[in-house]
């Protein structure tokens, strides 16, 4: 199911079918340093993680992270959306991109029409964005995206310094 589109991406929902793109996305350099390792090899391991992720937030919330397909190609090149934590005050916007595809203004491109897509569709007033305060480059995207540093703290349940911005 296509969610919405820009000029050169697609965004869509993920599929089980995904499993290998999962794999070589969730196991790049960019995500292992900046998001953590999801401990996710195998197909069945990524099949997991998308029912029990991105899908499964599908059916609960009606959104999710989603799929960023280049039109020109039709190939996948990342993941852009909306994750509700229960811990958060707000759903909050997370993005990963192959490093193939970074530095093209493709992140901006689909944060941006996420976000719009957030607020005025989904009719979600406030969204944050979580990083590790030494992930420069999501930094700055997520300020222009308009969001500003509120605030470090640390889930309940871990040791990681993160930075939380909001609307």
């Amino acid at each position: 199911m296509i969610i919405l589109e820009t000029e050169r991406l697609k965004l869509r929902e993920f599929e089980k079918t995904d499993a290998d793109f999962i794999i070589e996305l969730v196991n790049s350099p960019g995500w292992l340093e900046f998001i953590g390792d999801r401990n996710v090899r195998t197909e069945e391991e990524a099949i997991v993680y998308l029912e029990n992720g991105p899908i499964r937030s599908y059916r609960v919330n009606g959104y999710g992270l989603w799929m960023v397909i280049r039109k020109e190609e039709e190939i996948p090149i990342g993941m852009c959306g909306i994750v509700n934590r229960p811990m958060m005050q707000n759903p909050d916007i997370g993005f990963a991109f192959l490093p193939a595809w970074m530095g093209s203004g493709f992140a901006y491109e689909i944060a941006k029409a996420t976000l719009d897509f957030a607020n005025f569709q989904l009719q979600i007033p406030v969204i944050s964005a979580i990083t590790v305060p030494k992930n420069a480059k999501s930094i700055r995207l997520i300020a222009k995206l308009g969001l500003t540093f509120i605030r470090e703290f640390s889930f309940p349940d871990s040791q990681e310094i993160l930075s939380l911005y909001s609307q």
